[in-house]
């Protein structure tokens, strides 16, 4: 059995390598669908994203789906971002354990961008409309344990931007799994996210105006990649004492349109009840968004629902610091 999932893990990380370019620099900002890689969730983000190993329940659809396996009976969970240059992000998940099934969860990500004034070249300096673009990210998820060591998850992501009069749909698919080795504490962590055809956005927006009395000639629109990333984390829990506990864990992120880029984390509990976090981005691209992060969580009983409150500040490059404010029941 254990030389079978070593070979299940071994495959799966041959595929993603020949599915996924290197980080390319010069590549920076060709992606379509980018809302995907907007992070989600306090805990997570508060440890840097360092949580591909060890993120749990609803909270690990976005970083690792096979961390929904680690779900008991049924969770909800709902975050708000404000994110920068005044665009808002609302993120909602519902997650089910069913005995001998395996777990499933819904997720919602909502992106506003806010009150846009339309321009164009006919009218440079605006027509008086207003529009406000929306980006949504619908996920379905399973995930089960494979063997007690090993747990497998899958997203399917249907993608639909509407941008005034262009719009653009299409699905993107995550792959993850987890493994415990069963050796002091150490847990491992492997991902594709985002993988999937390209975007192609159309609409009456491509149309531009020749001359009075004739019909407009629509632009050619390139298709946009999907920002596919092979994501390897390791998690170590180095504290394990009574109601101690303290883990290190570290990712490291292989991106196909920019550069790739580390991230670390740590997070320390007490009781299972509060929480301290703090973690750090590094990516040798000068202009890259994120740096140091810092968070903490608190958890509380309420007979047979756990409801748990966590926070995260993340440094952020130009734009304004994130916030991110989560709300968790368990029940």
């Amino acid at each position: 059995m254990r030389k079978n999932t070593i070979l299940i893990i071994a495959a799966f990380a041959l595929f993603v390598t020949a599915s996924v370019y290197a980080g390319n620099e010069n590549r920076s900002g060709t992606a379509g669908a980018t809302q995907l890689l907007i992070p989600v969730g306090a805990r997570g983000s508060a440890m840097g994203g360092a949580v591909t190993a060890n993120s749990f329940g609803v909270d690990a659809l976005y970083w690792n789906p096979a961390g929904l396996a680690w779900l008991e009976g049924t969770e909800a969970m709902g975050t708000y971002l404000p994110y920068i240059a005044d665009i808002n992000v609302t993120y909602a998940a519902f997650g089910k354990n069913i005995e001998d099934f395996g777990a499933i969860a819904l997720s919602v990500k909502a992106v506003s961008i806010g009150d846009i004034e339309e321009t164009t070249t006919l009218n440079p300096e605006g027509t008086g409309s207003i529009y406000n673009p929306t980006l949504v990210v619908i996920g379905a998820t399973y995930a089960r344990a494979m063997t007690t060591q090993v747990n497998f998850g899958f997203t399917v992501h249907y993608i639909r931007d509407d941008i005034f009069e262009v719009s653009a749909s299409g699905l993107a698919f995550d792959f993850g799994f987890t493994y415990e080795p069963r050796w002091k504490g150490l847990t491992l962590g492997l991902v594709i996210k985002n993988y999937g055809p390209n975007l192609e956005y159309r609409g009456s927006g491509f149309e531009q105006p020749t001359a009075p009395g004739t019909a407009p000639v629509a632009s050619e629109n390139a298709k946009s990649e999907l920002p596919t990333s092979i994501n390897m984390g390791v998690a170590y829990n180095f504290v394990n004492q009574g109601l101690n506990q303290a883990t290190l864990s570290g990712n490291f992120i292989s991106n196909n349109l920019t550069n790739d880029y580390w991230q670390g984390g740590m997070e320390y509990s007490y009781n299972e009840r509060y929480a301290l976090r703090a973690g750090y981005n590094y990516s040798p691209n000068d202009e890259y968004l994120y740096g140091f992060s810092l968070g903490g969580g608190l958890t509380f009983d309420l007979g047979e629902t756990m409801l748990s409150f966590d926070y995260s500040w993340t440094e952020t490059a130009v734009f304004s610091d994130n916030q991110y404010f989560t709300l968790t029941a368990s029940f």
